[in-house]
């Protein structure tokens, strides 16, 4: 069965830079926003940012995308949020929660959110940088905080307890939902919505799972023992006969 992503409380966002498989997952409508970074642009080829952005912007006109800067200095980092704001009334503008010095984004973040930008904080791992982010955000302007639970995972830790504190720490802001990023496996999106975070963005391969839940366990074993015996003829496996 595959289940109505309208049923569920948290929001699912699809993460990716290839655009035609973005336009047809809109047209499905089995999200309910999109994000891209610069990882998955290089990984689809991507060589012209802003005609990327604006083909995606024409089909997709209703739902929030988040495009992200490219600058490591912070004043250009300013200018390339202010022009990426400018392309669309549901852009959200990605700025890293450091640069690569690892100096704080937090001033600039500050700024452009009292200034009424649309930002979606990315590459979060800590609670502290949600705290420090939610502190200075503008109450008044739409903030997605994305915290990178995928990634405190592939280090061995939980990151149930750091979302749901997460959450805890941004209830009181309206105007800012927790963002459950770089999920492993269908069963995060659930993860996700125990710890009241708002999204969770997904990649294709795990939007195409979403059939399998609540799949009956013993027709997924007997699909499981069909697709290794399948395997095994097509590649023909003779043991007895010699």
């Amino acid at each position: 069965m595959t289940p109505n992503p309208g049923k569920l409380k948290i929001k699912i966002f699809a993460d990716g830079a290839n655009v035609e498989e973005m336009i047809k997952v809109y047209r499905e409508g089995l999200v309910k926003g999109f994000t891209t970074n610069p990882t998955l642009m290089k990984k689809n080829g991507i060589k012209n940012y802003e005609k990327f952005a604006k083909e995606i912007l024409n089909e997709i006109v209703d739902l929030p995308i988040s495009f992200e800067v490219f600058s490591d200095e912070f004043d250009n980092m300013e200018k390339e949020a202010r022009l990426i704001s400018s392309w669309g009334k549901n852009v959200f503008v990605k700025i890293p929660i450091t640069n690569t010095k690892k100096e704080s984004s937090i001033p600039l973040i500050k700024k452009l959110s009292h200034d009424g930008l649309m930002l979606n904080i990315t590459a979060m791992l800590t609670v502290e940088q949600v705290e420090n982010v939610a502190y200075n955000i503008s109450p008044e302007s739409k903030t997605i905080v994305s915290v990178f639970a995928g990634r405190i995972a592939d280090t061995g830790r939980d990151p149930i307890p750091y979302m749901k504190e997460s959450s805890e720490i941004l209830k009181e802001n309206k105007n800012s939902e927790l963002l459950w990023a770089s999920p492993r496996e269908l069963l995060n999106i659930f993860h996700a919505e125990e710890c009241n975070c708002d999204i969770i963005t997904v990649t294709n391969d795990i939007l195409k799972k979403l059939s399998m839940v609540n799949k009956d366990l013993e027709e997924l074993s007997l699909d499981t023992v069909k697709m290794f015996y399948n395997d095994g003829k097509n590649l023909g496996y003779n043991i007895l006969d010699k």
